[in-house]
């Protein structure tokens, strides 16, 4: 049976919310890197079948995909979680921390937020919160999609320096690989050290 990711934007438009906002995040359960946060706003009646949760979409159909969301959105921001953030606050309020710089953002203005996942900060924003919500809205998929090709693309990047751990292809998450190099390496200034990394080796030393 198809899914109707448009039925809480929808209710919403149709209650006269303007800026209905999708929120997401990735990189929860990574070992390394940050946390990533997306927020998107479609202008009311906007449509794609395309978009779905980012975790069923090839990479290239992400890429293809988060242009799209880009173009047409009224607005999107994406925010990242510092390791620093992580380890002060611990990853649950860390991610939550992020979506909501997504929503302070300037010129976000958001008048209805629907989150990915079952709880959010306290905000005087009127809101929802939807367990596997990157399935079920449109917005939140569009979010998942934007944090999710920002995030890969940057532990592509950070492992051009570390190549040992594979970030390329696992992007830090707890692969067989990523484990053995951490005991085998040492953790990186990129690795979450309030995390069980099973090593008190440090890189390089």
């Amino acid at each position: 049976m198809d899914i109707d990711r448009l039925k809480f934007e929808k209710s919403l438009w149709n209650e006269g919310y303007k800026r209905v906002m999708g929120l997401d995040e990735v990189g929860r359960g990574c070992l390394a890197g940050p946390v990533v946060a997306a927020g998107v706003i479609f202008p009311p009646g906007f449509t794609n079948d395309h978009i779905r949760d980012s975790k069923k979409l090839k990479e290239e159909e992400r890429l293809e995909l988060s242009v799209l969301v880009k173009r047409e959105a009224l607005f999107y921001h994406v925010a990242e979680g510092s390791l620093e953030e992580i380890e002060r606050l611990n990853i649950l309020w860390a991610s939550l921390n992020t979506m909501e710089k997504c929503t302070l953002s300037k010129d976000s203005n958001p008048d209805y937020l629907i989150i990915d996942g079952n709880r959010y900060l306290p905000t005087l924003v009127p809101h929802t919160c939807l367990i596997k919500g990157d399935d079920l809205s449109i917005s939140i998929a569009a979010a998942s999609i934007l944090a999710k090709t920002y995030r890969d693309q940057l532990m592509k990047n950070l492992a051009v320096d570390y190549p040992e751990f594979g970030w390329e292809n696992n992007v830090g998450y707890p692969t067989k690989k990523h484990k053995e190099a951490l005991l085998k390496y040492g953790y990186t200034k990129h690795h979450r050290k309030a995390f069980n990394l099973r090593t008190k080796k440090k890189y390089g030393e």
